[in-house]
């Protein structure tokens, strides 16, 4: 998506060890309207999917699932990464490893939320080495949900995560792929 693909070239900034900091508009000073049309190509991309729940995995991949959300009509489930005293009964849980905070979490949603009735897009952020949306997808199996597909805003496709998953039959559609970036060599699209 080449609106994305030119915000990352504006406001992204690269960093050793293979980060990207696109936080003045995507995951922490959140742009709205820019959300909107994000939201709006997920929407042309799964439309005719029968997508009835968005779930994405606290917390940056939030504010892009609601307005996804809001396109499908649909509800929006976030995986939560502390079992808290407001989440009573049964949960579905799964074990994620971030990237961006080197320790491993344990997701967790509510079986009330989750389950046979659901098809369910997977919204989030990144993809990189996949971890997130491995736990996502361990969640839907237990559930007993249809997956219909991510959607993910940028994918690092010099990482393995968009391989690993497609390579699980999961449809994935990224906005915008990095093939290769570097603090001194900008950013290089597939």
């Amino acid at each position: 998506m080449q609106l994305l693909e030119d915000r990352i070239r504006r406001d992204g900034v690269v960093r050793d060890g293979n980060v990207l900091k696109v936080d003045s508009f995507l995951n922490h000073q959140m742009d709205v309207a820019f959300f909107q049309e994000l939201a709006k190509e997920f929407y042309r991309l799964f439309r005719d999917s029968g997508v009835n729940k968005i779930l994405t995995i606290e917390a940056s991949g939030i504010g892009v699932a609601c307005m996804t959300a809001q396109q499908f009509g649909c509800p929006l489930v976030f995986a939560k990464k502390n079992r808290t005293k407001n989440i009573a009964g049964d949960v579905w849980t799964s074990k994620v490893e971030s990237f961006t905070h080197g320790r491993i979490y344990d997701i967790i949603v509510s079986k009330d939320f989750l389950g046979p009735q659901d098809r369910v897009l997977l919204i989030d952020d990144f993809l990189a080495n996949g971890a997130a949306l491995m736990g996502l997808i361990e969640l839907v199996r237990q559930s007993g949900a249809s997956l219909v597909g991510a959607g993910i805003c940028i994918e690092k496709a010099f990482q393995p995560g968009g391989d690993l998953i497609r390579g699980m039959g999961v449809r994935v559609e990224s906005l915008a792929r990095i093939r290769s970036m570097s603090p001194d060599g900008g950013i290089q699209f597939c």
